[in-house]
């Protein structure tokens, strides 16, 4: 750890200040291994995602800079370092330097340097506390460069090198050791489900043997939003669905994809998939939380070697079939919306029409904000970046522009279908003294249910 000291960084939010305390920089390690092991670890990972897509990305850039325009956290601290293609300099200077078709030269005439300690220290901050893999300079990448792909490669290689945020490492082993990032365990997801029946008188079958509809909740649901649970429990009985939450197969968050651990990645994804194939589930229901969309929907082949047997959903793509088809109908709601597209459900996950469609079936009035849809401007705190206390003050900065394009709607109410993304709202929206609350849209929707719908 590195000795620097405190810096004040000031937000505005129109007449709104906060000002929060930068904590002091620190490069976090993980295990006992020495500088050079850790290179060479991170070395060795970087090298196992040196494909032909890889590098067929390495070797587009053209250094245009546009998708620096499009981060949101350049966007906040309009700093080169974080220009998105940078942060993956270690990365592509491993790939020039050992495995490019230009390597040879690369090497022998030093034209890339051999990536070093002090350059994974300085870059953990960079691929960890400074990008939510939220895809918008992606989508602007002239070159159609996947940088957020690769800013999740290159997080394998320091996964492996013990260089995580000590933050994002402790919530992803608990993970893995639990079950649950946030202490969300089987016992406590089974107590949670008994008291939303109770509470909301909603029937929520646990553990069945045989169900249709396999449904999971996060850990940010289950610890802070359980009324989704009872939220999705009225909806899904409204249909006569047959459906179950298990105890084996729950948790919908997947930190080892964001921490960059392949293996517990793939072990959290198997947890569920196993699950499914036990009960015979036709349809692996996800709940709000975008991350998990990106996890199981289009990695989780990936993490089991064959195509998944069974379709996935989003809550937002059911719930836009639902009412589509009829299955379930709802009444109207009076009110201006404004509604936060989550990055991994939209821009990278392909969703964006769906919640539209149910805004339309509650015949609310949309007011789109300037960046929308498919360019929405990410909240700030998704790929980890929430977990990580060094990375408020530049979160709270990203958050406060967003607070500014909500607000110029003049909508009466604000809506999302990420879980993460309203916790952030939730923190942050405290933080910046915002008088407005994000709602989920699923719970919108349970709300608003026509309760004599028939299947």
């Amino acid at each position: 750890m590195s000795d620097a000291t405190t810096t004040d960084i000031p937000v505005d939010l129109e007449s709104k200040r906060l000002t929060v305390t930068r904590p002091d920089i620190r490069f976090d390690k993980q295990g006992e291994l020495g500088d050079d092991e850790r290179v060479q670890k991170a070395m060795q990972h970087f090298a196992k995602d040196f494909g032909y897509i890889a590098a067929n990305y390495m070797e587009a850039c053209v250094h245009c800079g546009a998708c620096a325009q499009a981060c949101p956290f350049y966007e906040a601290n309009p700093d080169p370092k974080l220009t998105p293609i940078w942060k993956l300099e270690p990365f592509k200077q491993a790939y020039k330097r050992e495995a490019g078709p230009l390597s040879f030269f690369y090497k022998t005439l030093n034209l890339k340097s051999k990536v070093t300690i002090e350059q994974l220290e300085e870059w953990q901050e960079l691929l960890y506390d400074t990008c939510t893999m939220c895809g918008r300079c992606t989508l602007v990448c002239p070159m159609s460069i996947d940088i957020a792909t690769l800013v999740g490669m290159a997080r394998h290689g320091m996964f492996h090198a013990g260089l995580v945020p000590h933050e994002l490492y402790t919530v992803t082993e608990k993970a893995e050791r639990e079950g649950s990032p946030l202490g969300a365990t089987p016992k406590v997801f089974a107590d949670r489900v008994e008291w939303m029946e109770d509470e909301h008188e909603v029937d929520m079958p646990l553990d069945a043997d045989k169900a249709d509809v396999l449904v999971l909740m996060s850990s940010i649901e289950i610890q802070k939003y359980p009324e989704s649970m009872a939220a999705t429990g009225k909806i899904l009985n409204q249909m006569g669905k047959s459906w179950t939450f298990h105890t084996e197969g729950y948790e919908a968050t997947n930190f080892g994809m964001l921490s960059g651990n392949t293996q517990w990645q793939k072990d959290m994804t198997m947890k569920i998939i196993s699950t499914a194939e036990k009960i015979g589930a036709e349809l692996v229901i996800l709940p709000e939380c975008g991350h998990a969309y990106q996890a199981l929907r289009w990695q989780g082949a990936n993490m089991l070697g064959r195509p998944l047997p069974f379709k996935v959903q989003h809550i937002s793509e059911f719930l836009a079939e639902a009412v589509e088809s009829g299955a379930i109908r709802v009444n109207k709601v009076d009110k201006s919306v404004a509604f936060h597209d989550p990055c991994q459900v939209s821009r990278r996950g392909g969703a964006t029409p769906a919640p539209r469609k149910i805004l339309e079936a509650l015949g609310v009035e949309l007011r789109e904000p300037e960046s929308t849809g498919n360019l929405n401007f990410c909240c700030g705190g998704g790929g980890g970046v929430i977990t990580i206390h060094r990375a408020d003050s530049l979160r709270y900065k990203i958050m406060g522009n967003k607070l500014e394009q909500l607000d110029a709607t003049g909508a009466e109410m604000m809506v999302t279908s990420c879980s993460n993304c309203r916790q952030n709202f939730d923190d942050s929206g405290e933080k910046l003294h915002w008088d407005k609350q994000m709602n989920s849209l699923l719970e919108l929707v349970a709300e608003n249910l026509v309760e004599d719908t028939k299947s």
